[in-house]
C-alpha cells in the first residue's frame, strides 16, 4: 500500500508500524530505503529475508536531524572523532554516511555483526518526519537499505518499490528522489577517514571539512569494514551492461547496422544509427543530472525489453566518481 507521505495520518500509520516491528519503505534524497526499527535486531531481520540479502551485509541506520540527532547518534555510536564531527556537521543532513564504532549491545543486525555501524541523517522532509514521529514512539533510528531485492538496480520512486516487492509492504510515497545514487560513505572508525563508497560528496569536499586527507587501507594496515553497496557487482538491471567510449559505441552501432535490436545506448557523444530498433537515450553533461537519472534510466530500459545496455563511460573526473562507481558495479 503507497500512503501520502504529506500526510500526517499517514507518517504516524508508518511510524506505529515500524514500531510494531513491520518493514516500510520510505524516502530520501538518494533512493528509497526499506526501514525497520534499528535497535530492534528481530525487526532488522526482516529486510535481509524481505530483500535476500546476506546477514553479514550491513545496513544504513537513518538518524532524525538534530532536534533529536546527539541522543540518536550516542544510542548506536561511540563519540565520534573530532574530524568524523566536522563531517556529519558540515553534510548532514545530506547525502553522507559514516562509519563509527558500534555502541555494545545495540543494532548488531543493522551492523552486519560487526563492531562498527553505518550512519546516516537524510535530507527528505517525509524521511525527517518518519523519523520524528518513530523516535516520539521509542524507535531511535531505522535500518534502511535501498528498497528493492539485493543486487538489483536501486528504486528512485514509490511505484520502483511497489515493483519490486508488490502490494503487502507499506511504503510511504515522498516523490521522486533527487539525488538519486546512494550516499558517500566515509569510515571514521580507525582514526582517519576512508572513502569506502564515493557519491555526490567528492573526495576534495570530505578532504577539506575533515582538515586531513583521505587516507587507503594499505595506508592503516587495516581492513576496511563491510559496508552498504561496495560489492563488485551491484545495482543491475536484468538487461547485461557494458561500458564503452564513444568511438566503440559508434563502431558497434556501425557494425550492427540495420539489425541492431533489444539494444538501449546511454550516451553524452551523439552517435548514428539505421536501425529503428535501438533505444537511443542522451546521457546529460552534468554528472548531478546524470545521477538523477542513471537508476530510473536503468529500470526504463529492462521495461522496454532491451537485452543489452551500453554505457558510454563518464569522464575520470571526481564530480562524476559516484556515477562511474554505480555503473562499474552494474557492468560486473
Amino acid at each position: 500500500m503507497i500512503l501520502d507521505g504529506q500526510d500526517s495520518h499517514a507518517i504516524e500509520r508508518a511510524a506505529l508500524a515500524l514500531r510494531a516491528g513491520e518493514l516500510v519503505a520510505f524516502p530520501t534524497e538518494t533512493v528509497y530505503g526499506l526501514g525497520a526499527d534499528a535497535a530492534s535486531d528481530e525487526a532488522t531481520r526482516g529486510i535481509f529475508r524481505a530483500k535476500g540479502r546476506p546477514s553479514d551485509h550491513p545496513l544504513i541506520v537513518h538518524l532524525p536531524d538534530r532536534l533529536r540527532q546527539a541522543e540518536s547518534l550516542s544510542r548506536f555510536a561511540q563519540p565520534l572523532p573530532p574530524f568524523a564531527r566536522a563531517l556529519a556537521d558540515a553534510f548532514w543532513p545530506g547525502p553522507l554516511t559514516l562509519i563509527a564504532t558500534r555502541q555494545p549491545g545495540v543494532g548488531a543486525a543493522a551492523a552486519g555483526g560487526q563492531d562498527t555501524i553505518g550512519l546516516r541523517c537524510p535530507d527528505h522532509p517525509v524521511a525527517q518526519a518518519l523519523l520524528h514521529a518513530c523516535a516520539r514512539h521509542g524507535v531511535p533510528g531505522l535500518a534502511g537499505p535501498s528498497a528493492n531485492r539485493f543486487g538489483r538496480v536501486s528504486p528512485t520512486t514509490a511505484a520502483h518499490v511497489a515493483g519490486e516487492f508488490g502490494d503487502d509492504l507499506l511504503i510511504v510515497d515522498g516523490g521522486p528522489c533527487t539525488v538519486g545514487i546512494e550516499s558517500t560513505i566515509v569510515d571514521c572508525s580507525r582514526g582517519a577517514p576512508v572513502l569506502l563508497r564515493p557519491g555526490v560528496i567528492t573526495r576534495a569536499q570530505i578532504e577539506r571539512v575533515a582538515g586531513e586527507r583521505l587516507r587507503s587501507q594499505a595506508e592503516l594496515a587495516q581492513p576496511d569494514p563491510r559496508a552498504s553497496g561496495t560489492l563488485e557487482s551491484h545495482y543491475a538491471p536484468t538487461a547485461k551492461v557494458r561500458l564503452m567510449d564513444g568511438r566503440m559505441l559508434q563502431s558497434a552501432l556501425d557494425v550492427l547496422g540495420a539489425q541492431a535490436a533489444h539494444i538501449a545506448v546511454w550516451s553524452r557523444t551523439p552517435l548514428k544509427s539505421r536501425s529503428q530498433r535501438l533505444i537511443l537515450r542522451r546521457m546529460p553533461d552534468d554528472a548531478a543530472e546524470a545521477a538523477r537519472q542513471l537508476f530510473a534510466l536503468l529500470r526504463q530500459f529492462d521495461d522496454e525489453g532491451a537485452k543489452l545496455i551500453w554505457i558510454e563511460t563518464p569522464p575520470e573526473t571526481a564530480e562524476w566518481e559516484g556515477v562511474r562507481d554505480r555503473l562499474m558495479r552494474a557492468a560486473a
